[in-house]
C-alpha cells in the first residue's frame, strides 16, 4: 500500500484487498482474526466477526466474496438487528469499510488493517485502488 494513502482518509476508502485464492470449506480456518470464526453464509461468501461488542448497536464484519472480474476480495459490512433478525447490510470495499470502523473505534480498525496487511505480507493477498 502506499505510504501517502492512511487510515481514515478519503483515499483510503477507495482501497481494495483481493486475495491471490479463494477461501474455502479447506482453507477458510487459515484466517482467523481474534477469536472470530469465518462461516460461509451463502455459495462462496464468507464473514467473520470484525468488532462485535455486547451491549453495543455497532458491529463490522468481514467479508470475503468473489466480484465480477472473479477474483476474491475482503469487503466489510455492517450488522443491524431487524426486530429478532440479524443482518448485514451492502458490502463495503476494504477500504471504505475500515473507514466506517475508524469511525467507531480507531484502535479495532487499526488491529483489523494490521490483520490485512499481515495476510499481505505473507504475499497472500494484494491491496489496489478501485477506479
Amino acid at each position: 500500500m502506499e505510504d501517502n494513502i492512511k487510515l481514515g482518509t478519503a483515499p483510503f476508502g477507495k482501497m481494495i484487498f483481493t486475495l491471490k485464492r479463494p477461501i474455502t470449506k479447506k482453507n477458510h480456518r487459515d484466517y482467523r482474526f481474534m477469536n472470530g470464526i469465518m462461516r460461509e453464509i451463502a455459495d462462496d461468501i464468507w464473514a467473520m466477526p470484525a468488532y462485535m461488542k455486547e451491549h453495543e448497536d455497532f458491529s463490522m464484519f468481514f467479508i470475503f466474496t468473489k466480484i465480477d472480474s472473479g477474483e476474491t476480495v475482503i469487503a466489510f459490512s455492517e450488522g443491524h438487528l431487524d426486530g429478532d433478525k440479524f443482518k448485514l447490510s451492502m458490502p463495503m470495499t476494504s477500504g471504505e469499510g475500515l473507514n466506517h470502523l475508524y469511525q467507531h473505534n480507531d484502535k479495532r480498525a487499526k488491529s483489523v488493517l494490521h490483520f490485512i496487511n499481515q495476510i499481505s505480507k505473507a504475499n497472500e493477498g494484494d491491496w489496489r485502488m478501485v477506479e
